[in-house]
């Protein structure tokens, strides 16, 4: 697969709508050629103690931000109907899925991947130590920093799927 977008959100709390940040990375014809990267006020609007562990972001980092609607209708044209991958694609799909429904707009129709999925499949057990994203793209030698920052996330992601799928 040489054209798709990778795509990463963080959310601020138990609620699947409730993205705080979000990164995507464009790869055309196997190679990296733009990325995005947004702070989103969530909604609900608040942090649990355990997603800010996970990510770093808090309410004083997203209070000014834009929501998730203006930032997912400003990143449409971007996004040009590419099929989406993700790491433990389900997340990601349901929490952008859910706060599309939020804001009344359509969630994407394009096909979504899993690079998660991919390597549990083609990666033999006790191979890896661990299908997460860090621990893959330890094994494959991609440089990886931030883990939990979206756009990071979302390279990772696409480097992954460049050689997964």
């Amino acid at each position: 697969m040489d054209n798709f977008i990778a795509i990463d959100v963080e959310t601020a709390n138990g609620s699947r709508s409730s993205i705080c940040s979000i990164g995507a990375v464009k790869v055309r014809d196997g190679v990296i050629v733009d990325s995005r990267y947004s702070l989103v006020n969530p909604e609900p609007n608040y942090y649990s103690w355990f997603c800010t562990r996970v990510h770093g972001l808090t309410d004083d980092d997203t209070w000014n931000a834009p929501s998730f609607g203006e930032v997912w209708t400003l990143w449409q044209d971007w996004l040009e109907d590419l099929p989406l991958v993700a790491h433990n694609a389900p997340f990601d799909q349901g929490c952008i899925a859910a706060a599309c429904g939020i804001y009344g707009l359509e969630p994407p129709g394009q096909p979504f991947l899993d690079t998660l999925s991919a390597a549990r499949r083609s990666i033999p057990r006790g191979m890896c130590p661990s299908k997460a994203l860090d621990a893959l793209c330890n094994f494959f030698g991609i440089p990886f920093n931030d883990h939990h920052n979206a756009l990071a996330d979302a390279e990772g992601c696409a480097k992954l799927a460049m050689i997964l799928l």
